[in-house]
């Protein structure tokens, strides 16, 4: 897509993705204007300094509460393009403040929409939903009991199980505040396509990480934990549930699947994005650890028990129908063969001499957890879609952006 002379709006533009997609967007000669509440300090946000693009991006002051501050950003930049970004997307924080949730990510999205309906503008909109949305998958016989045996009911019923790789056509089960919200934005988004020809495309984008993620995101607590313990800042590691899997894709892979449906995505279409790989929270914290000098020989609890050797070798394993690239470890989580919960208290990493200890920390449960999240991502694919990134590149970014001890301690 040339986006040379491009104008596009990027509601978010200050966050994690918002930032590097407006990086990109200036590269490619696209004129950008970034949607952003008023700054009683005037201080530029820090991503977009990191960014380097302060002086090349146009930031409107608006309000996605207000739907008057959306016209009148739509009318400064009349827009080509719209990434619809701005989001509160951390999902504990959506358990403690639901309604505020809501308010941004449903009332929000639906003002966004309103107001350009309302202006007469037409340009593509890319919504960000999130894989979040599918929730609940059931990956087997145990788990689907599992889950009955703690919620009472899954609905809709599995019609096959594993429903894995998850397709767009997997039925949705948030099981958080946020995943419900983006599941509402997702249909309206599709909705205003259908009953007012806006030119809407959703991405259904499966865990992106980076560089400058959220200090409260789970890749994030971990490698900047690995880096603290690296620089002797910290003796333990503190984590929450590590045998949930998640699809980890690279936030530049993301990014070029946001524009990739901006150039060719069917309007009110909903389209995956992902890497086609699934990798539990320890086996993440335990690569990373490798990465930061760390040889994992084994694992066990504290207590010593639930012991398993080379747990980042490669398995080479077919799971779900499909060969992923996981680690001996993942295989085993998926399999059934070893499970670990608060009550073990944690686990040691044994590399060599050294005992790391990973402390389970009770807090960081969700109250309703999302056990795995595997893409398929054929849809996107048949547009050009490539993952290019693997999982080690995405941990290597974040380890050394964590070289820095202002952003190992959240003073960046």
């Amino acid at each position: 897509m040339d986006l040379k002379g491009k104008s596009v709006l990027v509601t978010g533009i200050s966050g994690f993705v918002g930032s590097k997609l407006g990086k990109r967007l200036v590269d490619e000669g696209a004129e950008v204007f970034g949607l952003m509440r008023r700054r009683a300090d005037g201080i530029l946000p820090h991503n977009l300094k990191r960014e380097g693009i302060g002086p090349q991006v146009k930031l409107l002051e608006g309000d996605l509460a207000d739907i008057s501050s959306l016209g009148s950003a739509l009318t400064v930049s009349d827009p080509d393009l719209v990434f619809h970004l701005a989001a509160q997307s951390f999902v504990p924080r959506s358990f403690a403040s639901p309604l505020e949730t809501a308010e941004a990510n449903c009332l929000g999205t639906a003002n966004l929409l309103e107001a350009i309906r309302i202006k007469d503008v037409d340009p593509k909109v890319v919504f960000a939903g999130s894989s979040e949305e599918y929730g609940l998958v059931i990956s087997s016989e145990e788990q689907l009991r599992r889950a009955r045996d703690k919620y009472g009911t899954v609905f809709p019923e599995p019609a096959t199980i594993p429903e894995l790789p998850i397709t767009e056509t997997n039925p949705l089960r948030p099981m958080s505040p946020y995943a419900a919200s983006k599941v509402y934005g997702d249909f309206l988004t599709r909705n205003y396509c259908h009953s007012y020809g806006l030119k809407t495309i959703v991405s259904r984008a499966f865990n992106h990480e980076g560089a400058g993620r959220g200090m409260m995101f789970v890749t994030t607590v971990i490698t900047s934990q690995v880096m603290r313990l690296k620089m002797g800042e910290a003796d333990k590691i503190r984590i929450g549930n590590v045998n949930a899997f998640r699809d980890w894709s690279h936030v530049a892979d993301v990014i070029d699947g946001y524009l990739l449906l901006a150039d060719k995505g069917r309007f009110g279409d909903v389209y995956n994005q992902g890497s086609m790989r699934a990798n539990s929270v320890l086996s993440y914290l335990l690569l990373s650890l490798e990465r930061a000098g760390y040889p994992v020989d084994g694992i066990e609890t504290f207590r010593g028990e639930k012991a398993v050797a080379d747990p980042t070798e490669r398995d080479p394993s077919e799971i779900f129908g499909l060969v992923f690239d996981k680690t001996r470890l993942d295989g085993m989580l998926l399999r059934g063969e070893v499970e670990f919960g608060a009550e073990d208290g944690g686990v040691v990493a044994l590399s060599g001499a050294d005992r790391v200890a990973i402390e389970f920390d009770a807090d960081r449960f969700r109250p309703a957890e999302v056990p795995i999240l595997l893409s398929e991502t054929t849809k996107i694919s048949g547009l050009g879609f490539v993952a290019r990134r693997s999982l080690g590149d995405i941990i290597e970014d974040q380890l050394n952006h964590y070289l820095s001890e202002a952003e190992r301690k959240g003073w960046g």
